[in-house]
Parts: C-alpha cells; structure tokens; sequence
C-alpha cells in the first residue's frame, strides 16, 4: 500500500502527456516528486512552483547508470520512494512483415525492458519500507490487438504479464502493483511520439495501411483526457484496495469488454476439444 503521509512520487516520461500532468497533480497536493525526461528542461517548468518537493532529473529507462543515479539521488533528497510510476513508453506503426528489427526491438528496450530495469531498482527501497505502490502504465493495447500496432501490443501484453507475477510477489511485502490501460487519449502517443516503418506492403493496405491513416488522423481529436486519467491513477493509488487493473476511458471500458465476450466465446465453443486433450482419467 502507498504510503498516504506525504508521499514520494517517481515519475518517468515526464515531458509529455500522463507523466507530465501526474507529475502536476501530485506536486499540486502539496506531495513530493522525482520528475524524470530524457530531456530534464522540459519539466522544469513543472518543479519551478514547488521548491524542494521537486526533484528534477534526466533519465532514459535504457540507460542503467541513469537509472541508479535517479534512485541514488531520490533517497538523498527524500529518503524513500512511496509510488513508482512506469510512464515512459511510445508506440510504432507497422504490420507484423514490415516491422524493422532495430525499430522494434529499442521500442522493447523502453517499453518493457526498461521498465523492469527501474523497477528492479526501486523494489529493495520498498522491500526495505515494507510500503509502496508500483504503477505500471500498459494500455487496451495490453488486453487486445489491432492491425499496424502488433509490436507495440507485443511489449504492453509483456508488461501486463509481468505485472501480474510481480503483484502476486510483492503483495506479502506490503507493496501493490497497479497496471493502468488507457483508451485513446489526447496525448503525443498518437502523433510527435509515434514512430512508423518505413516499409510498406501493398497487400497490407486495406488493414495496417488503414490503420495508420485512422491513427494519424485522430490524432487530437481523442476522447480521453489526460488531467482527468491522472486524477483517476492518484484516486486508485488511495485508495484501500488498488485494482490490479484501472481502464482509462470509455472506449477502453468497451474494447476491455468486447475481448472478454470474444474469448468466452471461443472458450465454450471449443470445450470439448479442449477437455479431450486431456488424459481420459485425469
């Protein structure tokens, strides 16, 4: 559980979108907060209000040195890390056959590999309080897929897994894990962050070629809002009992729904087949 008396807040990807704004609220309640970019200029204007509440740092989730730095100097400043928040994370545009393999995997590097690496450095700081609240930042791309964005759903069903296994490990040591699944938003995930192959297949148009375009276009025009999304993670992280899952969104909330009647469906249809796999006295 997240320790409610003046909490400390690492947060990473905070020059943009659900990191920046978390970052805002949390200094906004008067609590404290590590506020992390690969460029630390553009959050300055976040900590400037807040004096020595907030702590200014570069760090890239790819860089270990970086990331012990950020934890050395979190516990200097503060003395302890109450919530981590996994924010750092972009998406890639591209059918499964046109994905560039150095392309895809620094994505992993970030996405999930990076990730695990701050984690891993911020849990004997929580083993050590026996309190803390991981926040791992995943999407309805974690619980369910569309064309032209299978890798990124590729490292956000890596980080739900992980997620999952590091709940059930942690929860006896006093510690909850939260995994966030916003829907579309009205972040830069969809627009300056996103990258794209530049391979393109033709026999793909009618499918990732079509996505593309839609995600392109919606781009600031998303229904989600990010303010809100932050305050939404903040009410979770206070509350009792966190859910191991919060969507964000309505169209999540949908998506989340339609896979669950997709699965069941395929499930109970294939019963018997699947029951007949086994040992007839098993």
């Amino acid at each position: 559980m997240m320790n409610r008396d003046n909490p400390v807040w690492l947060i990473t990807g905070c020059s943009t979108g659900f990191g920046r704004e978390l970052a805002k609220l949390v200094l906004e309640r008067g609590w404290r907060a590590v506020v992390t970019a690969r460029d630390e200029s553009k959050v300055k204007d976040i900590a400037e209000p807040h004096g020595e509440r907030a702590l200014v740092l570069p760090l890239d989730v790819t860089n270990r040195a970086q990331i012990a730095d950020v934890v050395a100097q979190t516990r200097q400043r503060f003395g302890r890390i109450d919530t981590l928040v996994n924010n750092a994370g972009y998406g890639y545009l591209a059918a499964i056959e046109e994905g560039e393999d150095d392309e895809v995997r620094a994505m992993f590097e970030t996405n999930v590999f990076g990730l695990v690496d701050i984690t891993k450095a911020v849990l004997p700081v929580m083993r050590e309080q026996r309190s803390g609240l991981i926040v791992n930042v995943s999407s309805i791309g974690g619980l369910t897929s569309f064309a032209a964005t299978g890798y990124y759903h590729a490292t956000k069903y890596a980080v739900e897994g992980l997620s999952e296994s590091l709940a059930t490990e942690v929860k006896p040591l006093g510690i909850d894990v939260l995994i966030v699944e916003p829907g579309p938003f009205r972040t830069n995930w969809a627009g300056p962050s996103i990258k794209q192959s530049a391979t393109v297949i033709d026999d793909y148009a009618a499918t990732a070629g079509e996505r593309r375009k839609q995600t392109e276009a919606r781009s600031g025009n998303q229904a989600g809002d990010p303010v809100r999304a932050a305050q939404a993670i903040i009410d979770a992280a206070l509350s009792e009992r966190p859910p191991l899952r919060l969507l964000l969104g309505k169209t999540a909330l949908e998506l989340a729904r339609k896979k669950l009647d997709f699965m069941r469906g395929d499930f109970d249809a294939w019963e018997a087949t699947t029951v007949g796999a086994d040992f007839p006295d098993a």
